[in-house]
């Protein structure tokens, strides 16, 4: 079941970041309306990742983006050891990256050829969510992210993120 949700999210991802007209051959350009209700819904699963419509929040999201020919967003995985914790952990992380650097992307469309931009975006989002996450479940806490923490505390996240994109998700 976990595995099938990551896998779904993974190739999400990839069509994600296929080309539009491979998508959505009948669909127009997003409208201002969509932009609008896609940032809310982002910002609600950001704040709340465990909330009662996260998970429906997320799936709109997620689609929407598929269907839109104008609006990209790079997937990878930059973090290469997703939590064990809670096993729906590692999804909603990976859902919390994705859904960051579409709420960048949204906010900058000028932004979205800025792959390394996406991605510590949406490393930032992933963090961001994974905290709540840890606070709503302690025991859920992993070495990995909160390495990962401290690197941005410390100002060498975005140093790391670069290195993971070259290594990971180069073309």
């Amino acid at each position: 079941m976990i595995l099938r949700s990551l896998f779904s999210l993974i190739v999400a991802g990839a069509v994600l970041s296929a080309p539009a007209s491979a998508v959505a051959a009948d669909r127009g350009p997003s409208t201002p309306e969509e932009r609008s209700q896609a940032l809310q819904y982002i910002r609600d699963f950001k704040s709340n990742p465990l909330g009662p419509n996260a998970k429906k929040e997320r799936e709109w999201v997620v689609l929407w983006l598929i269907e839109v020919p104008d609006i990209h967003v790079n997937a990878c995985l930059i973090l290469e050891n997703q939590p064990k914790g809670n096993k729906k952990d590692a999804d909603t992380i990976f859902a919390a990256q994705l859904m960051s650097q579409a709420e960048l992307v949204l906010e900058h469309p000028d932004l979205q050829n800025d792959q390394q931009g996406q991605y510590l975006a949406g490393v930032n989002g992933a963090l961001d969510v994974y905290a709540l996450l840890v606070k709503a479940n302690p025991k859920d806490q992993q070495p990995y992210m909160d390495e990962l923490l401290q690197k941005r505390t410390a100002g060498t996240l975005e140093q790391y993120v670069k290195d993971r994109v070259a290594k990971s998700c180069s073309k």
